[in-house]
């Protein structure tokens, strides 16, 4: 026979060797799942020993289907009465792929009439209909112009074990659970502990494979069972089989042992495990992570474990901060009480996996449902290497040491720490000072030549020297990839916490945020060129474009500036410019907030004959394209017309000051000839920024003076 078995995205590796073992041949990959050859023993074996399948189908007939008519005929020529008897309760599910027939339920509905009408024209009688808890279901696949009919000889998705009733929130399916303690390794370590075990899956599927037990021997429906054809002495000898099996395996079971902070979780999972009868072989017991304590010694023992779980994402954890000191919590864990131990994580945020400290040897790219997940794999802690962890805590170090110093004599309590100092370890640290200490640690994406997973590596290995050698907690660092910004992307939210921190720069206050957008209000490296704006701003009218969180406005303000402007196209960043405006204590009627598109408000700026300012300050976006836009702003094409746009407002003797942060920005000095311009790019760079001296570029732009 020819069947085909589905198995969860990424599994399908799996899938295959199980569909071996069990006796199938001629397996071959497809989209979804496998194509097999079996006998009638392998397809029993596979239903009832397969871990990580879905369904099994048995495929049984196709035919063209353009119309639903063509489908009720194509299904009623079928002779269904040498598939299953009329007592059969059925159920008919439809898939359609590119289909000229449009509504998969009036489809089913076709395949379910032909077949009563094929019963009740042979036999005068019809099978029940059962769409709830049917014997057997068809399954009609349609795609294009062609319907393939099959049965689903596992009666329902095969992760149903039958041991689970009441899960935790969002709990593992358990053929998921099994894939991830296959990709572990599990069961060739001794022991098992699942520190934030939910409502028990891994527990329970690691104990089943450890002791041999089928998983479908608990099960109470097979829609194999319900075909004509039906084998009932070969099913019973398999699972006469699996229960001997089963015996023989528990026997030699080792510890497995699983604590979750959620007693509700507890409970469910203590209920699971009794109905799975391996209540006197898995404990599960109320604990939170942080209080772990000294672990059972059957645990610590053992040669050789595996500690596997499936932290929250999110969900049942509020704030990042809980799910970053989780996850560091985790991380001591495994150095301090279990060093000889493997470790497997699945998570569905991967950034917080930084915060644990190992460095993976292997990840897995999984779907737990539609959610994009990633499992870790992490070596046994004694055999991680931490050469370049080492080395790279050793720079950081002496940066601190440095930056410390001249941060000190100058009163600058925010200031760059690390910038690629070292290429292989790519990232950028920020140091913030607050009411405490904050990191804000940025990786720039690793070039296409780097495999991605040594580049993981790499950042592992920097995150893993971080809170020791800062002095800070994992709750306090934040983590972001810089990537070129497209259009309106660098004001897109990436998170909902409105949590701010009050930093100080010179004289002004200033609201950071280090989790909501991609930057955190606060561009580091522009702390000379806002400095020499406050110095400049005093008794003169301040213009302010794409001003971002307006932190140079400020510095004008403060500086003794007469009124001020300051325009951007983002209503989120405006709302901030006005939190750093009352936190200074800045009077909003001389302090302008204007939300537009700083081109077009230039335009019409320029027109009016009355509106001039004394000194400018332009800082445009390398490219935009936002939706608020009619075209595109590219600063290279566009920084002349922008140039002479906010010369022609700016008042006799006064300054223009421009900048950007385009590596590769060459300005038109020649279309520009007739002003004065002069480049003060180097002295605008922060010591911090010395080893990006590119980090930006800035002119200062006067008209030119008359000859007398």
């Amino acid at each position: 026979m020819k069947i085909f078995v589905s198995a969860p995205r990424g599994t399908i590796r799996l899938l295959k060797r199980e569909c071996q073992d069990c006796g199938a041949t001629e397996v071959t990959s497809v989209p979804g799942g496998l194509d097999c050859e079996v006998t009638r023993e392998a397809l029993y074996r596979i239903c009832l020993w397969s871990r990580v399948a879905n369904r099994v189908f048995l495929p049984i007939d196709s035919f063209k289907a353009e119309t639903t008519d063509a489908l009720y005929a194509g299904a009623r020529q079928i002779e269904w009465d040498k598939i299953f008897p009329v007592s059969t309760r059925f159920a008919v599910d439809c898939t359609l792929v590119q289909a000229d027939i449009d509504h998969s339920h009036f489809a089913a509905l076709r395949v379910k009439d032909a077949i009563v009408d094929f019963f009740r024209d042979k036999y005068d009688e019809r099978p029940s209909v059962d769409t709830e808890q049917p014997d057997i279901r068809i399954n009609v696949f349609i795609k294009r112009k062609s319907a393939q009919v099959a049965l689903d000889m596992s009666g329902g998705s095969l992760h149903r074990r039958g041991y689970r009733e009441a899960g935790g929130e969002a709990p593992l399916k358990e053929n998921l659970a099994a894939a991830l303690l296959m990709f572990a390794g599990w069961p060739k370590q001794q022991a098992l502990f699942d520190p934030m075990c939910g409502s028990g899956t891994l527990l329970i599927e690691a104990a089943l494979m450890a002791a041999d037990i089928a998983p479908g021997l608990q099960r109470d429906h097979f829609g194999l069972k319900a075909c004509s054809d039906f084998d009932a002495g070969l099913w019973k000898s398999l699972l006469d089989e699996a229960h001997s099996r089963r015996e023989k395996g528990l026997a030699t079971l080792g510890p497995i042992r699983g604590h979750d902070a959620d007693k509700k979780a507890v409970r469910s999972a203590i209920a699971n495990i009794q109905r799975a009868g391996l209540q006197a072989h898995i404990h599960a017991e109320t604990r939170e992570l942080a209080e772990t304590g000294s672990l059972p010694a059957a645990l610590c023992e053992a040669e050789t474990g595996l500690l596997i779980t499936n932290p929250p994402y999110g969900e049942r954890i509020s704030t990042q901060g809980s799910l970053r000191e989780l996850h560091a919590e985790l991380g001591r864990l495994l150095r301090k009480q279990l060093p000889h131990w493997q470790a497997a994580v699945f998570t569905g945020n991967p950034d917080m996996m930084l915060y644990q400290g190992g460095i993976a040897r292997k990840v897995i790219d999984l779907f737990n449902g539609p959610l994009e997940c990633q499992l870790f794999l992490y070596a046994a802690e004694a055999k991680q290497n931490r050469e370049g962890a080492t080395m790279f805590a050793n720079r950081l170090r002496k940066n601190l040491k440095k930056f410390r110093r001249w941060a000190g004599r100058e009163g600058i309590d925010c200031y760059r720490v690390y910038d690629a100092d070292l290429p292989e370890y790519a990232v950028a640290i920020d140091l913030y000072h607050s009411d405490q200490r904050y990191v804000y640690v940025q990786e720039y994406a690793a070039p296409a030549t780097i495999e991605p997973l040594l580049a993981l590596q790499r950042l592992q290995a920097a995150f893993s020297v971080l809170t020791e050698v800062l002095e800070v907690p994992a709750a306090h660092i934040w983590f972001r990839q810089r990537r070129r910004q497209q259009g309106s992307a660098q004001y897109t939210r990436v998170s909902e916490s409105h949590r701010f921190h009050e930093v100080h720069e010179g004289p002004c206050r200033l609201w950071v945020n280090f989790t909501d957008y991609i930057d955190t209000g606060l561009f580091l490296d522009h702390r000379i060129t806002r400095k020499l704006i406050g110095e400049q701003a005093n008794g003169k009218r301040f213009l302010n474009l794409f001003c971002y969180t307006a932190t140079a406005t400020v510095h004008a303000a403060l500086g003794g500036a007469t009124e001020t402007c300051s325009v951007d196209m983002s209503k989120t960043y405006l709302d901030w410019a006005r939190r750093n405006f009352v936190l200074n204590g800045m009077n909003t009627d001389k302090h302008e907030l204007v939300r537009a598109n700083c081109v077009e408000w230039l335009e019409q700026a320029a027109a009016d004959k009355n509106q001039q300012f004394d000194l400018i300050f332009m800082d445009p976006p390398t490219f935009s394209n936002s939706k608020r836009m009619d075209m595109t702003f590219d600063v290279q094409r566009d920084h002349v017309m922008l140039i002479k746009s906010a010369m022609s407002i700016l008042a006799p003797g006064g300054e223009l000051m421009f900048s950007n942060n385009f590596r590769k920005f060459r300005l038109d000095e020649k279309a520009l000839k007739d002003f004065e311009i002069e480049d003060i790019s180097s002295r605008t760079i922060p010591e911090d920024f010395a080893r990006r001296t590119n980090i930006h570029r800035c002119w200062r732009i006067r008209h030119a003076k008359r000859a007398e």
